[in-house]
């Protein structure tokens, strides 16, 4: 198998507490369900929801 691309591997930060108000995950700005289903998600559905990251945290100020 392959290796994975660098874009497509986890955001975890393995800060894990999510925001109440947003449902966004502090650490890595994913919501509960994307983190549970990243595992099984194609990498283009990985790389769509990294594209939204950086919005995500920087709405935390980080």
């Amino acid at each position: 198998m392959p290796p994975e691309p660098a874009d497509t591997a986890s955001p975890c930060t393995l800060v894990c507490t999510m925001d109440g108000r947003t449902g966004w995950c502090y650490g890595c700005g994913r919501t509960i369900d994307e983190i549970a289903g990243w595992s099984s998600l194609s990498f283009d559905a990985r790389r769509a929801v990294r594209a939204q990251l950086p919005a995500r945290m920087a709405m935390f100020g980080q």
